[in-house]
């Protein structure tokens, strides 16, 4: 016997079976809801420990600490500028024999090299000329001094004979001046005053300091120019700079007379230094400014470019609240958290904002309040209960 045939097409009567199959399903999940919110699931919940597993707890009550601001950053050694110099060539010819060598300690005044120079010729030579000529002309002028107080020349005579004097006494100092600026040495001044006669015709490049001889730029036979050649650096280096690199906050927080610890990373004592100076400039490159450290450097340990570790400590003191390092826990996402006793004896997670570290505390300026108590030691067994 033939059905009588449906009233509705075939894609209606699938449409409707479909729908009476999805809401079979949803009444399923319903039934299965425990009603409680999806972040109960994920939200960690407070420890609870037995007596034996207190044991291991060790608490830090919270309270306002005063505390003094430390930075560490890099640094390069340098030479104390105020003890260190480039020395130029003060004469011009070719360089006739090196006297001393890379490293060796010198004297201010001690010769560094010789060198073959018309300049120095020419300058012990008028020297010598003016020398003569203010003699005579000082002779002149004492004797038309006296002719003239008994009337034997005119004061025209006489007054020009006390500018003449002058202007020669003036041309010997000037010449002496020069033989200075070219290092001459005293005695070889002294010999041509005495107009005996100067031995070795080399001039003479000398130590404008006291120090150690750190670059050494010239070589025998080469020619050098006058007030251009560099030759030699001497610096002091029993007193060294660290230029050390400030960003940021930190440009506020440092400042002159400040007490400062270099370290070379070999496992060697800090070198203690008090910041010198600290740079108005932004470097435009690495964005930070300079912090420049001075230290004692008599062992010599400290070389010009090595990079070294800086830690410089505020003289100003600042008020804030600060844990144990030991506290301070971090979630799956690196955020900070640290575990406080809460009301029910258990221990909750709470999440705080870390500041700068002061030795083997952190400043936390926002999460925890004066009188929490914080897990310092077993934040990390409370964390592997919490998380199992």
């Amino acid at each position: 016997m033939n059905k009588p045939a449906s009233p509705f097409p075939a894609s209606m009567r699938h449409g409707a079976a479909l729908a009476v199959l999805l809401a079979a399903v949803a009444l399923g999940a319903c039934s299965s809801n425990t009603g409680e919110p999806e972040s109960a699931a994920t939200t960690p919940q407070n420890v609870t420990l037995t007596q034996a597993q207190q044991q291991s707890i060790h608490l830090y009550t919270v309270e306002p600490s005063s505390y003094q601001t430390v930075i560490n950053t890099t640094g390069m050694v340098d030479f104390d500028h105020n003890r260190s110099t480039d020395v130029l060539a003060p004469i011009s010819g070719p360089v006739a024999k090196l006297l001393v060598t890379l490293g060796q300690t010198v004297k201010q005044g001690e010769a560094l090299a010789l060198v073959d120079s018309p300049d120095f010729a020419a300058a012990i030579d008028t020297y010598r000329k003016n020398l003569a000529a203010a003699k005579a002309a000082d002779q002149i002028a004492s004797t038309d001094r006296d002719l003239y107080a008994h009337q034997a020349v005119s004061q025209r005579e006489y007054a020009q004979a006390q500018s003449d004097a002058a202007g020669a006494d003036s041309d010997r100092d000037a010449a002496l001046q020069v033989l200075v600026g070219l290092h001459v040495d005293p005695k070889t001044i002294a010999d041509i005053q005495a107009g005996r006669p100067v031995t070795g015709g080399s001039g003479v490049i000398r130590a404008p300091i006291a120090g150690t001889v750190v670059v050494k730029s010239i070589t025998p036979g080469q020619l050098l120019s006058a007030g251009t050649t560099d030759c030699f650096t001497i610096a002091d280096t029993s007193k060294m700079w660290v230029m050390g690199q400030l960003f940021d906050r930190e440009f506020g927080a440092v400042k002159v007379g400040d007490p400062a610890e270099v370290e070379i990373g070999d496992g060697d004592k800090p070198v203690a230094g008090k910041v010198t100076n600290v740079g108005s400039v932004i470097d435009p490159n690495t964005r930070s400014a300079t912090a420049r450290v001075a230290v004692d450097n008599a062992d010599g340990v400290l070389k010009q470019q090595m990079y070294v570790s800086v830690r410089i400590r505020s003289r100003d003191a600042r008020t804030g609240i600060l844990v144990p390092v030991s506290a301070v826990l971090r979630d799956d996402e690196n955020l900070p958290f640290v575990y406080v006793v809460a009301q029910d004896g258990g221990y909750a997670r709470m999440p705080v904002t870390l500041g700068e570290r002061i030795d083997d505390r952190y400043v936390i300026p926002q999460g925890l309040h004066t009188g929490d108590k914080v897990v310092m030691d077993g934040a990390i067994f409370l964390n592997f209960i919490q998380t199992q």
